[in-house]
């Protein structure tokens, strides 16, 4: 998507360790604008699939999974990373490693908002190693759900996640990917 790529190249930050700050208009402050076009693309991309549900992990990807799920006129989900007193009653959960925060959560999706035979859309906001959509899609099948596809505003393509889940036969559409971010330069994916 060019007017995400524009984006990044304006207002992003290359940090130590392959990180992507996009805080200024994807995470902490958000651009309306560029997100609804981003869900907009979402629903364009994703046209002949059947989408019952829309499901991320807190807390980045809420915001593009919200946009996504309005767009689609279905529910979002999201999977808690943290144990909290207003989550009760049974849960899916599965092991998530966090690139960026360098630990594993447990995350996790009351038993009540997922359901047999739902066509689940799994969208987060980054795709480096895969960790974040496999936990996710692990979650979606052990509810007897169908993974209709996973959707990511920024992947980046030299970590291999997104393509090591195209290989497993998922349909993964990140909407820029940045192909290297050597000496703080970035590369797009054609």
């Amino acid at each position: 998507m060019k007017a995400l790529e524009e984006k990044i190249l304006s207002e992003a930050e290359v940090l130590p360790g392959d990180v992507l700050k996009v805080g200024s208009f994807l995470n902490q402050q958000i651009d309306t604008v560029i997100l609804k076009q981003m869900a907009e693309e979402v629903k364009r991309l994703f046209a002949g699939e059947k989408v019952d549900k829309v499901l991320t992990v807190e807390a980045s990807g809420i915001a593009f999974a919200t946009a996504v799920a309005l767009e689609l006129k279905v529910p979002m989900v999201f999977a808690k990373k943290h144990a909290s007193a207003n989550v009760s009653g049974e849960q899916y959960s599965a092991p998530v490693y966090s690139f960026t925060h360098k630990k594993t959560y447990e995350i996790a999706v009351s038993k009540a908002y997922l359901s047999a035979g739902e066509r689940v859309l799994i969208a987060d906001d980054f795709l480096a190693n895969g960790n974040a959509l496999k936990g996710l899609i692990s979650i979606v099948k052990e509810a007897g759900g169908i993974v209709a596809g996973c959707c990511t505003e920024i992947e980046k393509g030299f970590q291999g996640g997104g393509d090591a889940l195209r290989a497993e036969g998922y349909k993964v559409e990140s909407l820029a990917i940045v192909e290297s971010m050597e000496n703080g330069i970035l590369k797009f994916r054609p």
